[in-house]
């Protein structure tokens, strides 16, 4: 079949090539006449004679048009025959060799890489020859560097053959949108390519006369003319574009014109830098985290940090003018949870006091370097105003932390009260209700809590203040910054160290019952015999049942919707219980002997405060008193924040089981691939349904693509999906793997000497007595071995984070923020660790690491 470029019909069957050339020609582009003919292989002579008649001219150009070639994937650029300055008497032969080309080796390896399916033979498109004085390609953007700003236009003499092979050196310019020269190459054109009746694709190269090596092969007018060309389609297709031109007696033609596909993963280095970091948002959302729990995520901290600002007095049309930054505090990137530190930022610096409180934000996020100057000075752009807008601005904003710190107890009590009524016993079980009902209870928890999260916002700013306060008056006035852990030890009842309170009490209960102890240690036998058992001793059911009741929404990963709650799966916690009751029992048996479990790990410090003036003192005391209050209540917060993810957990689990009944999903535990507003639109008639399972299979498959982590901070520029990689922008030293001394930032004061036990997965892992446990990070759910630890090292974490808090109630020598420490230390290793000064000295290393772990798992089962 024979299509016209000016026919209306057919256009599917022209292929990539010809197909861009019929829609950039019904738009007025100056492109040689041409026809296409498809591989039908009934090809029609007269037909054919009378399409060439109509093209005029001596010569024509015959290129292959597949489907899926100049396309947005795949360029498939050289892989069909293309031939030029074909007389008429050969075209029929050139057009079937065009057909046949799709069966060549060199095209069936190219679809295999691509993993492109094997596509049927391809169009021919026949279009009239131009015989160019000089002529090239074109990029609409630059496509080694990525620069969308900058056209890139490469010339030659004689046919554009040879630029297109990169048989021959071609002159360079890059263009900005002003249509100015910003950069030239000019090339040593000693060959281009020109007609030859006797070569297979009708061109030969040839020598450059001397006189036209050197000099530049277009002038000024013709370069912006091709580079606007080159724009010119770009914006007809919405998509940069890769051009071939050519310019015969001073008209320049367009040959063809498809999308730059090296584009699609090339960042834009002037777009804006964006600068991300797990930090401390490691420790809530460690590893790969399910879509719907990261939609769930977003949702919150858009809502509670948009309220936050206007809790604090930031003026309405600053937090209106910056609302798009409040969906964008995370990123979920190859499927790990970051924070978008620019979002971050620009939120601090609509309050008062951006550059102090830049450096206490950075504290109490565990982040270890600050932002670039590039962002800063970005975020200040964007919030400068008069100096009378930003007096008054200051003025309320001051109000409203004063108002805000003065009646933080009252928002605290009255947060409580909503809290526990929105969580109060339901009239039905969330089992027996429908999936609108569910969807209901989820949208009356996020009015009542969700969108009013005030008390816990404004103490967690609150104890970032006076935290970094505090930290800066012990540096100031009593010379040692390490005072301030100190100092808190005693910050009042956090409810986050109760867990390893009750395990500890479980567990002497337990040891009465040496043949139980052995039970609930063992590794083997499962929990739901374990929990058979310790049903027949009244007391000590009653208490596990008292934990859970309490505590059995604190798990691993507790602030993931996907993560099994303790009372799912307490195996852990009742083989914590089993390996501490066995110390005990031994305890009992050898009376004389201390175990750790029973002393505390270090005593609160003298401080020398005699250099302070009464006034200083009184200030100082203040502070220390407002920061207690802020981090116990901060912690203690968080526990309700556990609380309430925990309800929703159950609506999720619940939401799942509706869709599965109900053939929308393979089986319920899809539901977390998706998204909360699918779920729940749903219910509310607002997403179809059928296209649930497409959406699951999508993400999943995508899941099952990410193979390594990103680094923990790392910086983009523009759309995330032109990354395939990213790589580390810390500033941080890569610690030498056999050095003796580590440091990191001291969490909680003593000095404490041990085997590390390197420990990934909680769930796995029993530590032996006296051992200092060692993690990349660590949330509630590690509380199970905190009882038995003699001291505490992790890789990740600030003063501020959960391990860093509750290893001071629990008065545990602790260290935070040690680069690469689960890479350096090894399990069976020898160190002695400060709490204080945040050192660790390695004495020993494990003489041989698989023996080691070996003896120690034979002896655990010879004690078992």
């Amino acid at each position: 079949m024979i299509i016209t470029s000016d026919t209306q019909q057919h256009h599917s069957q022209l292929g990539g090539k010809a197909g861009a050339l019929a829609k950039l020609a019904g738009a007025g582009f100056n492109i040689p006449s041409w026809f296409a003919v498809t591989a039908d292989n009934d090809l029609n002579q007269k037909h054919l004679t009378e399409q060439v008649e109509k093209l005029g001219g001596e010569c024509f150009a015959v290129r292959s048009s597949a489907r899926g070639e100049d396309g947005v994937e795949h360029s498939f650029a050289g892989q069909y025959d293309s031939f030029l300055f074909v007389d008429s008497d050969s075209l029929e032969e050139k057009i079937r060799q065009v057909w046949d080309s799709h069966q060549s080796t060199h095209l069936e390896v190219y679809q295999k890489t691509k993993n492109i399916a094997v596509d049927q033979a391809p169009t021919a498109l026949v279009q009239k020859m131009v015989e160019p004085e000089v002529s090239g390609v074109a990029f609409s953007a630059d496509p080694v560097t990525g620069r969308r700003s900058h056209a890139m236009v490469a010339a030659l003499w004689g046919v554009g053959s040879a630029v297109v092979s990169g048989e021959c050196d071609a002159d360079t310019w890059l263009i900005d949108l002003q249509g100015e020269v910003v950069d030239r190459t000019l090339a040593d054109k000693t060959h281009h390519h020109q007609r030859s009746l006797k070569s297979h694709e009708g061109v030969c190269l040839v020598e450059t006369k001397e006189e036209k090596r050197h000099p530049a092969c277009l002038d000024l007018q013709q370069i912006a003319a091709v580079a606007r060309l080159s724009r010119q389609c770009a914006s007809h297709f919405d998509c940069p574009q890769d051009i071939e031109w050519a310019i015969e007696s001073g008209q320049l033609y367009l040959l063809q014109s498809r999308p730059i596909t090296t584009l699609t993963h090339t960042p834009d280095p002037d777009d804006p830098l964006t600068v991300w970091d797990n930090s401390n948002i490691a420790e809530s959302y460690s590893g790969i985290t399910s879509p719907l729990t990261f939609s769930f995520a977003e949702r919150i901290y858009e809502h509670v940090y948009r309220e936050f600002c206007i809790l604090l007095s930031v003026p309405q049309q600053r937090v209106a003018d910056n609302d798009q930054v409040f969906s964008q505090m995370l990123g979920h990137i190859q499927g790990h949870v970051y924070y978008n530190l620019n979002s971050w930022y620009q939120v601090l610096a609509m309050l008062p006091g951006f550059s102090i409180n830049r450096s206490f934000m950075e504290q109490m996020m565990g982040v270890k370097e600050p932002i670039p100057a590039e962002v800063v000075e970005e975020i200040l752009a964007k919030t400068r105003t008069s100096k009378f807008k930003d007096g008054w601005s200051l003025l309320r904003t001051a109000i409203g932390l004063f108002n805000n710190n003065r009646g933080l107890q009252k928002q605290i009590d009255g947060f409580y009260l909503r809290l526990n009524t929105a969580l109060a016993a339901l009239d039905k079980p969330l089992s027996q209700m429908s999936g609108v009902e569910l969807a209901a209870h989820y949208r009356e928890l996020e009015s009542q809590l969700l969108k009013r999260w005030d008390a816990p916002l404004v103490n967690d700013f609150f104890a970032m203040i006076y935290f970094g306060v505090l930290k800066s008056l012990c540096e100031k006035w009593l010379g040692d910054g390490s005072l301030q852990n100190s100092l808190l030890l005693d910050a009042g009842e956090i409810i986050s160290a109760e867990p390893p309170r009750r395990i500890n009490a479980m567990a002497k209960e337990v040891a009465k019952h040496k043949s139980l102890a052995h039970i609930l240690a063992n590794i083997e036998i499962t929990a739901k015999e374990k929990l058979i058992l310790l049903q027949k001793y009244a007391n000590i059911f009653q208490l596990y049942q008292d934990y859970l009741e309490e505590f059995g929404d604190r798990c691993l990963e507790e602030l993931k919707l996907e993560s099994p709650t303790v009372g799912d799966n307490p195996q852990s916690l009742l083989i914590g219980i089993g390996v501490l009751a066995k110390r005990f029992c031994r305890l009992a048996d050898a009376p004389g002997e201390k175990t750790n479990v029973e002393i505390s790990h270090v005593e609160i410090p003298e401080v020398n405060f005699e250099a302070l003036t009464p006034i200083k003192r009184k200030v100082f005391d203040w502070i220390l008193h407002q920061t207690k209050n802020r981090v116990r209540d901060r912690e203690n917060l968080r526990f309700e924040r556990t609380r309430l993810f925990g309800r929703v957990r159950q609506i999720v689990l619940s939401l799942g089981k509706r869709l599965f009944e109900e053939g929308l999903i393979d089986e319920s535990g899809d539901v977390f691939y998706l998204k909360i507003c699918e779920v729940m639109g749903v219910y509310e008639n607002k997403k179809p349904t059928q296209k649930l399972r497409a959406l699951v299979a999508s993400r999943k498959q995508q899941q099952s693509s990410f193979v390594a982590a990103p680094p923990d901070r790392f910086e983009t520029r523009g759309p995330l999906h032109r990354y395939t990689s990213f790589s580390s922008t810390t500033s941080e030293k890569e610690v030498a793997q056999n050095t003796n001394q580590l440091s990191g930032t001291g969490a909680c004061p003593g000095v404490t000497q041990g085997t590390v036990r390197v420990v990934n997965d909680p769930r796995k892992a029993i530590l032996q007595e006296g051992e200092i446990l060692v993690a990349q990070q660590t949330d509630p759910g590690w509380v199970v071995l905190f009882p038995a630890a003699s001291g505490l090292l992790v890789e990740r974490g600030s003063l501020l984070s959960h391990s860093a808090i509750v290893a001071r109630e629990l008065r545990l020598p602790c260290i935070v923020s040690i680069p690469h420490i689960t890479t350096i230390l090894k399990t069976g290793d020898l160190v002695e660790m400060d709490g204080s000064k945040g050192t660790v000295h390695i004495l020993k290393r494990a003489v041989d690491q698989t023996a080691c772990d070996k003896n120690q798992i034979d002896n655990f089962c010879n004690e078992i």
